[in-house]
């Protein structure tokens, strides 16, 4: 833990996609984008991390990038390995948001200090509460046709719950979408996804409408900052109704409880700006009695494999993760060994650090810009 931190190596990814995503605030088609930081310390040893930005939610990827390069890098190149908390609390101060960029960093860390000491990440982040997490996969391609095909693909893979993405095209495109699936399959345990998608005028009737198909839950009908909204919603329907984009940190999830806007929380790193700011919310949450989801962006398995430690390591996240995009989603993942879900189960690495890498050469390919020490 007193080896130095020696450098710091950054790839910009444009990863290809295998079909279209349409969610209520935007479309991801073609590929998606990450930021990958490698931090190497003087005795040789490295540990990765992922930033996995999108635009119109997050931030984006040359932000990401920046944050990293400009500003975190001078914080972070020459420090102990040891000093973690230190590097975190400076990043915190240098750069406003970037949230990604410091979800990146923070795992990267964890990621070197797990090699070098041996131990998995989920045992730096308080042990390991559960082996495995239950997948959920997303379902919102605009051509439902090829979305049936992926809920044979779930189903003879086990999977056995999916979330259905709405309020992107119009509201009879959503109930068609939930009356085909419950009647033809009938197997599987569903969420329903706004992600923003409707306007406070048309959202009572819609919400109530998708509420009468007893999802799980039903997950950010209206933009962000319509808390009163969201209020009023959950108090007309009898599903649980939770925040996404209306929480990303800590003291989002106070005001969120205190306000009364959900029942529960879609916990994800990158909103939170680290595991262990995301560990906080779930545990806000719990404290409020509220329940706590495990979220994602458009990821790679590295950031995957980040939330799954997360998670592994953190009990008031009880309703199964999303992080189906490594293998249902892109065309080739950038780990050296796959992303490992078995049974429709996202198995958690027992191994140093992350427990898997990425493949350099994937890094090196897919790469839009780089920052590499030869």
């Amino acid at each position: 833990m007193e080896e130095k931190i020696a450098g710091m190596d950054l790839w910009h990814l444009a990863l290809p996609v295998r079909s279209r995503r349409d969610h209520g605030i935007g479309t991801v088609e073609g590929s998606c984008e990450v930021v990958i930081v490698r931090l190497r310390s003087e005795n040789g040893t490295a540990g990765y991390g992922e930033a996995s930005a999108w635009s119109v939610f997050t931030g984006t990827p040359e932000a990401s990038l920046a944050a990293l390069d400009r500003y975190i890098r001078p914080l972070v190149e020459g420090r102990r390995v040891a000093d973690r908390a230190a590097i975190m609390d400076d990043a915190s101060k240098a750069v406003a948001h970037c949230t990604e960029a410091k979800a990146a960093l923070e795992t990267a860390l964890l990621d070197l200090t797990g090699r070098i000491t041996g131990v998995p990440v989920w045992a730096l982040l308080g042990g390991k509460c559960r082996d495995t997490i239950p997948l959920s996969c997303s379902i919102a391609d605009p051509d439902f046709g090829k979305d049936i095909d992926l809920l044979h693909r779930l189903r003879a893979d086990k999977v056995g719950l999916i979330k259905l993405k709405t309020g992107f095209k119009d509201h009879a495109f959503d109930i068609m979408r939930l009356e085909r699936i419950a009647k033809d399959f009938p197997g599987f345990r569903v969420r329903v996804d706004y992600n923003q998608g409707l306007s406070i005028e048309d959202a009572p009737a819609q919400v109530r409408d998708a509420a009468g198909f007893k999802p799980d839950f039903i997950e950010q009908p209206v933009r962000f900052h319509h808390f009163a909204m969201m209020a009023r919603l959950r108090e007309m329907i009898d599903v649980p109704l939770l925040a996404d984009e209306s929480v990303f940190g800590p003291e989002d999830m106070v005001r969120a409880a205190r306000e009364g806007i959900c029942d529960g929380v879609s916990v994800k790193i990158m909103k939170s700006g680290g595991l262990t700011s995301a560990q906080t919310v779930a545990r806000i949450a719990a404290a409020n009695g509220l329940s706590a989801y495990g979220g994602d962006m458009f990821e790679a398995g590295l950031a995957h494999l980040a939330g799954t430690h997360m998670i592994a390591a953190t009990p008031e996240i009880r309703l199964g993760c999303e992080f189906y995009q490594a293998r249902y989603f892109l065309k080739e993942d950038i780990l050296e060994t796959p992303f490992q879900v078995v049974d429709g189960q996202v198995v958690v690495p027992d191994g140093p650090g992350l427990g898997l890498k990425p493949d350099v050469g994937k890094l090196d390919r897919y790469a839009v810009s780089k920052k590499v020490a030869e």
